[in-house]
């Protein structure tokens, strides 16, 4: 494939929002007509993956097995602003500044479920390294950590703009979540490597 054909000619920042913002494009397609797209990105202006090609990961995904019983997997029912509805995930979010993804991990797990979170370690970098969200639109990256979860079940570190309930599913509960309920695509996913799981070796898929 030539993408030497398609021809950037200015990006501009379109927002100033501290956590999301909109990039426009003036590029050009394959056949040399003009285009104006669009894209949203965490990055700052010089920090947008255009112009680094970085693949450094801005999130991670969680996959929290219960350490007491590993039939049994961490979920959270989420309301999501833009949808205005409660959907099923697994507990993720930003990686801060100096933060490892195992460190967002453990402080996403206790902010969001109040659980205390334990990361294996015998994993392919296949599966942990960063992929791509949704590249039509943003060029954000994300990874997954995998490991235990233990512990009591609490609100108390939740921040005000989080409705979170957690739940802790077997595989009778995932199916009917996958069959009937809205739910994020990544979870959908890891949730399928969850129904196929042996308790007795749950992450043999990673290795």
């Amino acid at each position: 494939m030539d993408k030497k054909k398609i021809h950037h000619n200015k990006i501009e920042k379109l927002s100033n929002n501290p956590y999301l913002n909109l990039f426009h494009m003036d590029t050009s397609t394959k056949d040399g007509k003009h285009l104006d797209y669009y894209f949203a990105s965490r990055n700052k202006e010089e920090e947008i993956k255009i112009k680094t090609r970085a693949l450094t990961p801005e999130g991670m995904m969680v996959y929290p097995l219960w350490k007491d019983n590993p039939g049994k997997i961490v979920m959270i029912r989420q309301y999501r602003y833009p949808l205005d509805e409660v959907i099923y995930e697994l507990p993720a979010g930003l990686i801060e500044k100096n933060e490892t993804s195992e460190m967002a991990a453990i402080r996403e797990m206790k902010e969001e479920t109040g659980l205390s979170f334990e990361c294996y370690k015998d994993i392919n970098p296949v599966y942990s390294r960063p992929f791509f969200m949704g590249p039509g639109f943003t060029d954000e990256t994300s990874c997954m950590v995998y490991g235990y979860a233990k512990g009591t079940i609490s609100q108390e570190l939740m921040e005000s703009s989080e409705l979170i309930e957690v739940i802790l599913a077997d595989k009778q509960k995932v199916r009917q979540i996958l069959k009937e309920e809205r739910v994020c695509i990544r979870t959908a996913l890891l949730l399928m490597h969850f129904l196929e799981s042996d308790e007795k070796d749950p992450f043999a898929f990673l290795k």
